[in-house]
């Protein structure tokens, strides 16, 4: 099924539909491509003991170190850290460390926000021996064009057509998400291929993913447990974005969300709730699931797991072909509905999901921040 005929176009969200849609295709491109510069580049990188990984990007981009740090730490044997270049260029000092060999890790769709030069500058500035591997949608923005050419540099562009116009990143986050996976962890063409078709497994489910927007409840809550955290954050995101702020949404993990957050919950809230592959972590996706439901109602908790949950904590979305693989694999497939369903809520608020500011108070790339040199007095 293809995503076009879902959503009319004087609803402005043919961009946005498109680039959802389109996932499946891109990641096999992603997962087929072989890049021999980049295999030797990374290995030469990755074969210090005492490599400290960084995983750097703001917003989205920031989200996929979130989502792929766990499988990287436990498939490299290194220290990995998702760190926003937001949080790295407000106090560098407190996040770059001047004797450990780092490898940047750079996420950008267009390379454009101030930050990403930014992070990868001061990198090189206060750290005594650092590479950078950047991700990128975009050959000619900023950051590729910063780091073409580097011999401690690998830039690595994206499908061209991940690049995406409409205002949320979609096939953007998961290529570059996938590529990470691939150069640095535990992705092979099977879980790609997996991935895909699981995909368009949740391609089919437009309908009913459309009628849960349909409800327009005012609070959302992305609940999910280790990379499915991150997974989480950026569902709230997506659809806190494409709704122009008018829907309330929150994440946490499932044994944080009953330390005060829980107080979030009334009447007109929607969980989703996304299980864990992890034999031990999915018991306490299905406690939350059982406390939930008990609370507010099966229909007001949306399950998304790889298998069937046990019965008597009632329906799920099982997505299929993808039981046992690491949660940061599975994440992307996750994704693809956390997309959708903000699409979709974002056209019953009657929002223009391609540009849901179009009064210009948000644009694609962040504007308007000023990048402060850092004096001999300050490193």
């Amino acid at each position: 099924m293809t995503a076009h005929t879902t959503v009319p176009a004087q609803h402005d969200g043919g961009a946005t539909i498109l680039e959802i849609g389109q996932q499946p295709g891109v990641w096999r491109e992603v997962g087929t491509r072989s890049d021999e510069k980049a295999a030797v580049f990374l290995a030469d990188v990755l074969d210090r003991p005492d490599l400290r990984v960084v995983l750097t990007g703001a917003g989205s981009s920031a989200f996929i170190g979130d989502i792929v740090a766990p499988a990287l730490r436990r498939h490299l044997h290194r220290r990995v850290e998702a760190i926003a270049t937001t949080s790295i260029v407000a106090a560098p000092l407190d996040h770059l460390e001047r004797e450990t060999p780092t490898l940047l890790v750079s996420f950008g769709r267009s390379g454009n926000s101030p930050e990403s030069l930014a992070t990868t500058a001061l990198a090189d500035s206060l750290v005594e021996q650092v590479w950078h591997l950047i991700l990128t949608c975009d050959q000619t923005g900023a950051l590729a064009r910063a780091h073409t050419g580097r011999d401690d540099s690998l830039v690595v562009p994206m499908p061209e057509r991940t690049n995406d116009v409409g205002f949320a990143m979609t096939s953007s986050l998961t290529s570059m998400l996938l590529s990470a996976l691939v150069l640095l962890g535990p992705a092979g063409a099977d879980d790609i291929d997996a991935l895909a078709g699981a995909a368009e497994h949740v391609l089919g489910c437009q309908p009913d993913i459309r009628a849960l927007a349909r409800a327009k409840k005012q609070r959302i809550v992305y609940l999910g447990s280790g990379a499915l955290e991150g997974l989480a954050r950026e569902s709230a995101l997506k659809l806190l974005e494409l709704t122009a702020g008018e829907v309330v949404t929150y994440f946490d993990s499932p044994l944080g969300f009953r330390h005060g957050p829980k107080s979030v919950l009334d009447a007109d809230t929607q969980v989703v709730v996304y299980v864990s592959t992890d034999p031990y972590t999915r018991r306490y996706d299905l406690d939350i699931i059982a406390e939930l439901r008990g609370q507010l109602g099966a229909e007001a908790v949306t399950v998304l797991s790889t298998e069937p949950v046990p019965a008597e904590l009632g329906p799920a979305m099982v997505i299929p072909g993808l039981a046992g693989r690491t949660d940061a694999v599975v994440a992307a497939a996750y994704l693809v509905f956390a997309q959708y369903l903000a699409l979709f809520t974002s056209l019953e608020y009657g929002k223009t999901p391609d540009n849901p500011f179009p009064s210009g108070e948000l644009g694609r790339v962040v504007q308007g921040v000023t990048i402060y040199p850092m004096t001999e007095g300050e490193r």
